[in-house]
């Protein structure tokens, strides 16, 4: 399989990742075919924000199949903005006592050092943004409708 080169930064050093396209393998396997799997059956996740939204209480997964909470109304999904801080998979999840509620949530932009107890209902529009050495807990249990929070006082 030919290789693709992928340059990138990481953590402000330059680096080449190589790739390879595994849908291209299929070539090297007589008689293969390709099926169309709907998605019903997988969420794709491509960023924590895609997590967040996978692990919330907004999707279950029932006989294989991803089911959409009957309780959110709005057709699509939550708007989800999480800053460098919830890049990596293990940050992201060290943020998180639990995941919150998020099916009435309408606009989630999280970023800086935020911290989420265990319990939080998150609904409508919700923005945290923790200012730099400024250390932002929300506390278990808290419900957050329509809020912006810059300051632990916002709570």
């Amino acid at each position: 399989m030919e290789i693709i080169p992928n340059p990138k930064e990481v953590d402000g050093v330059k680096v080449l990742q190589l790739e390879t396209a595994a849908g291209a393998a299929i070539r090297f396997f007589e008689h293969a075919i390709g099926i169309n799997v709907p998605q019903s059956r997988f969420l794709l996740v491509k960023a924590t924000s895609d997590l967040l939204l996978v692990q919330s209480d907004l999707y279950t997964l029932v006989d294989g199949f991803v089911i959409r909470s009957k309780a959110r109304s709005n057709p699509s999904n939550p708007s989800i903005e999480l800053g460098p801080e919830f890049k990596k998979v293990g940050n992201f999840l060290a943020r998180f006592k639990s995941i919150p509620s998020i099916v009435e949530l309408d606009r989630l932009k999280a970023s800086g050092d935020v911290l989420f107890g265990a319990a939080i209902v998150l609904k409508g529009k919700v923005s945290i943004t923790a200012k730099p050495g400024v250390k932002l807990e929300i506390p278990d249990g808290a419900v957050l409708e329509n809020k912006e929070i810059n300051d632990p006082e916002d709570f």
